[in-house]
């Protein structure tokens, strides 16, 4: 048995070594965990999305716009998000954030016409970052059209709907 200290001090050296591993683990940890918290908001946003336009429910000044300019998405139509990524944009000066662009693939095969794709597209990118939005409650540092969307580490943004 040693009576000389010398297990305290290796005690000391085992604990200061493991907290110097698990700070930096949880950290990352904690950054994707808020990450993926936005991505799965962001699936139920497109998926509200495009239930909304397979169902052709819009709200007023949309149906008073597509009465005139897209008669086709008046009717129910077959929209399905296929997948969606993200791209990290690196940080972004203006919001002190890191920027994450998401790009949502969806498949709507009775729509053949790129400006009524265009609209269900845009439908399903603002449900994407309202979600996010409501997700993280700050609602209040966006605009009305949820764009860009706000985590506390990160800002998000939707590029174009990619139709497949």
């Amino acid at each position: 048995m040693d009576n000389k200290g010398q297990l305290p001090i290796e005690f000391l050296l085992l604990v200061g070594l493991s907290i110097m591993v698990l700070i930096p683990l949880a950290i990352s940890i904690s950054n994707a965990g808020e990450l993926n918290q936005a991505m799965s908001a962001a699936r139920t946003g497109a998926l509200q999305g495009a239930i909304s336009d397979g169902l052709a429910i819009y709200p007023y000044e949309s149906f008073k716009n597509y009465t005139s300019e897209h008669p086709r998405l008046l009717n129910p139509s077959g929209v399905k998000i296929v997948k969606i990524n993200y791209s990290n944009q690196g940080f972004h000066d203006g919001y002190q954030k890191t920027k994450i662009q998401l790009r949502i693939h969806a498949s709507a095969p009775n729509i053949n016409d790129k400006t009524d794709r265009n609209c269900l597209g845009d439908r399903i990118n603002f449900n994407a970052r309202k979600k996010i939005s409501e997700s993280f409650k700050t609602e209040n540092l966006t605009n009305a059209l949820y764009n860009p969307a706000f985590s506390s580490k990160y800002v998000f943004t939707t590029a174009d709907v990619t139709w497949e």
